[in-house]
């Protein structure tokens, strides 16, 4: 089969691979109808992330057509099934999925030694995420074998393109978690730093949740458009301070909530002096991390506030201001995306019409054309947001 394959630091090829096989009985192959490239697959692009291998597949947001099941599945999936596969690999027994923490499953990660090593405790299983998340293969495939997948997948309703169901993989329930971990209530000013794809469903999901405003936070005209679009008050940071533009809008409170939907690599500029030091210091291996953005959120939230982080951090980072945190009284909620948490809520809001995930969508293409699309989506070329790809 064809796959986008990882060879090192900013090169993926489109290559031929063996394909995937049933490997224990609660496995299921897919044949891939659609996959994307997610903003997190550019960590890996750009090699921030460690434990990478050449010829790790890529890729964590997938869906498709169910076409081999393993004998352990017991009915629950069947040949012809559609179905979308959340990047997070979840058991459905263990402890954490029973309380609903499918990221932090305890038996999804194949290579625990190594990520307890990395975290302290390991994580769950990831598609298409270093070897630290289990070296699963990934989506951007032509197939993809799942684990536990009578547990790790979501059946897409009759009816539902392709388009509408692809991101409940990934960005729209890491969106909804986002907001949700603000606990918005309506008097609320929700701040989203970066409007990305994450970013724009954590917009989409602030208004549905019922907040008095969202602000959105880039550089980007056509990402301040789409935000705005959505019902965003759009901040330009290379045009006008965020830090006082904040202070109009909240009439010099602060905003109750923000929301950092950028992450480990904030934007390097020359008008944001700690973004260089930060560049400095990951040059000399002293920081893996800029977090400007996480900073810049501590610094205006409002005291008491929350601070939502669905913004991947790779490892260490410097300068936090913890003092600043703790004196204001603030919460700190992050972490990977439990997405079968969220979907049953987000399957029937997409069939109410309340929100049609595709609007993200500016970029359709073959598979072949993958490795030319990071370079695209990287650079942001040609109003590049959201990259599908079609196997």
């Amino acid at each position: 089969m064809r796959a986008l394959v990882w060879h090192g630091k900013e090169d993926i090829r489109c290559d031929r691979v063996s394909d995937p096989e049933i490997e224990d009985p609660r496995d299921a192959i897919i044949k891939v109808t659609s996959c994307a490239i997610c903003g997190s697959d550019l960590h890996l692009f750009h090699n921030f992330i460690p434990a990478m291998m050449p010829g790790d597949i890529m890729g964590h947001e997938t869906m498709g057509e169910v076409v081999e099941t393993g004998s352990g599945l017991n009915g629950s999936l069947k040949k012809g099934d559609r179905v979308v596969i959340p990047f997070t690999i979840s058991c459905g027994q263990c402890e954490q999925c029973r309380r609903g923490n499918f990221s932090v499953c305890e038996t999804s990660n194949r290579k625990k030694e190594l990520a307890e090593k990395a975290f302290g405790h390991a994580t769950g299983g990831l598609f298409g995420y270093t070897h630290l998340t289990g070296g699963y293969p990934g989506g951007q495939a032509e197939y993809l074998r799942v684990p536990y997948a009578d547990s790790t997948h979501i059946k897409v309703p009759d009816g539902m393109s392709d388009e509408q169901a692809l991101f409940l993989s990934d960005i729209l329930p890491t969106g909804w978690q986002a907001a949700m971990q603000c606990e918005i209530e309506t008097t609320d000013t929700v701040v989203v730093w970066g409007c990305g794809p994450v970013g724009q469903m954590a917009i989409r999901s602030a208004v549905l949740l019922g907040a008095a405003q969202v602000v959105a936070i880039d550089y980007l005209p056509e990402r301040l458009s789409m935000a705005e679009a959505g019902g965003a008050i759009p901040i330009n940071f290379k045009e006008e301070s965020v830090v006082e533009r904040l202070d109009e809008l909240t009439k010099g409170k602060g905003p109750e909530k923000c929301i950092d939907a950028v992450g480990m690599e904030s934007h390097v500029s020359m008008s944001h002096p700690d973004s260089l030091v930060d560049r400095a210091l990951q040059m000399m291996m002293l920081e893996n991390d800029r977090p400007h953005v996480l900073r810049e959120m501590i610094y205006v939230c409002r005291p008491g506030g929350i601070i939502s982080i669905p913004g991947v951090y790779s490892g260490l980072v410097d300068k936090i201001p913890m003092g600043m945190a703790m004196n204001k009284g603030l919460t700190f909620r992050m972490g990977q995306t439990h997405v079968k948490r969220w979907t049953d809520d987000l399957i029937r809001r997409i069939e109410e019409g309340q929100i049609d995930p595709s609007f993200v969508i500016t970029h359709t293409v073959g598979l072949e054309e993958g490795p030319e699309m990071y370079k695209v989506f990287r650079d942001k070329q040609d109003s590049c947001i959201k990259v599908v790809l079609k196997p």
